[in-house]
């Protein structure tokens, strides 16, 4: 019997399974599809402090495709909001490339994957998960046990509802459309563009994140709608990102969903850990799910060594990792949490009132020296010392403040 078994060879499942057998420990990774990495669904914009504190930066050569030291935000009207950083604080990376990457740290470490294999469902016996059910390409079914059983498979509540755990809330998701495009124009090489506003992205924002080719990818998100539709109205219909994108030619186009909600109350059974989008470690403001992932599948990692130690996999024992990764992000998103209700119940007009404001009081100057974009409760009081910062967040209160009496 193998020390774990991973559903998922995407970042959280491979860095889980690299920490794990660097200790000397057996662990399998079972990915349902034939390459790590593909499809990717993910546009792959990442902290490099995050990166670097996890020992994943550098990255080799091939992998880091732009690096980002502003931002530029637009409102529906196309009132524009700038940051200017002091260095470059986040990467946009290659994800099949860098989900092999770590796969491949893994595998040097002692890690197995099995590809094309997908797994069906959990052995569940006496409320205990004792390994899985995996299906294989010519229609052979294999059972495989394990000692503690890692979920990593995305977004899905398929075997969380098996370990008997709560799914994933349905009212917290948006729904995405990423584009890989070309021919883009006039935009900053090291600046990402973020398009906000209900008639374009209801409940979440738009971005462009190019590449020093000329060639960029583009996506957005909603909570209402067909993201495709709104994609194609933002390309033609948006006063900036229509100028920008003119021109531009879709060579492909996926889909997925986003978990919104904060990370669930509970991802650990007895037997059982659960990792990543499947568990909503994913930032609410944002819906960047990288970072965390990796953060909760390194504790993930550090509980289950131990409960493998004391040879007990109990949910008494595993109740260690929630708790665990709750001190490390709880404050953080329960910030991000209030921030997005916050946004959430801004219509465009004020959307648009605050982009001035933040524009005129010099709020881009307080933000030119942030380095942290994923622990934003953290960032957010470090920004509270400076003059500008209070007054925005005063001003932002006093937009959303009336809508609470509504």
């Amino acid at each position: 019997m193998q020390d774990a078994v991973v559903i998922g060879g995407g970042p959280a499942g491979s860095f889980f399974a690299f920490e794990l057998a660097k200790r000397g420990l057996s662990v399998t990774v079972f990915e349902e599809h034939p390459q790590v990495g593909l499809p990717s669904h993910c546009a792959g914009h990442l902290s490099i402090r995050s990166l670097r504190s996890l020992g994943l930066f550098p990255l080799p050569a091939g992998i880091v495709e732009n690096t980002f030291s502003a931002a530029n935000f637009y409102s529906p009207k196309g009132t524009k909001f700038s940051v200017h950083l002091n260095q470059p604080v986040t990467c946009a990376v290659n994800r099949a490339r860098f989900d092999q990457f770590v796969a491949e740290k893994a595998q040097k470490s002692g890690a197995k994957f099995e590809l094309g294999k997908r797994v069906q469902s959990l052995i569940v016996e006496n409320n205990v998960v004792k390994g899985l059910t995996v299906a294989h390409s010519d229609s052979v079914v294999e059972r495989v046990f394990a000692k503690v059983v890692v979920d990593c498979e995305g977004i899905s509540s398929r075997l969380l509802r098996q370990a008997g755990l709560q799914a994933l809330n349905p009212e917290a998701l948006v729904y995405a459309a990423e584009a890989e495009v070309e021919n883009v124009k006039y935009v900053e090489e090291h600046a990402v563009e973020v398009y906000v506003g209900k008639d374009y992205a209801p409940g979440f924002y738009s971005w462009l994140i190019p590449r020093l080719d000329g060639t960029a990818k583009v996506g957005l998100a909603t909570r209402r709608g067909n993201p495709k539709e709104f994609l194609e109205r933002l390309l033609r219909q948006h006063p900036v990102a229509s100028k920008q994108l003119r021109n531009a030619k879709i060579k492909s186009i996926a889909f997925h969903a986003i978990t919104l909600g904060g990370p669930i109350q509970r991802a650990y059974a007895n037997g059982f850990l659960a990792i990543g989008d499947c568990a909503s470690q994913v930032k609410p403001t944002t819906g960047g799910g990288v970072v965390f992932s990796l953060t909760c599948a390194k504790t993930a990692t550090e509980v289950a060594a131990e409960a493998l130690a004391k040879g007990d996999v109990s949910a008494n024992v595993l109740r260690a990792y929630q708790k665990r990764i709750m001190n490390q992000l709880g404050f953080d998103v329960d910030v991000m949490l209030s921030a997005r209700k916050a946004i959430d119940s801004f219509s465009d007009e004020k959307i648009d009132r605050a982009m001035r404001f933040t524009s005129k009081f010099g709020f881009d100057k307080a933000l030119r020296d942030v380095d942290e974009i994923d622990f934003q409760g953290r960032t957010l009081l470090g920004m509270l010392r400076k003059p500008a910062a209070y007054a925005t967040l005063a001003y932002l209160l006093g937009l959303y403040l009336p809508s609470l009496r509504l």
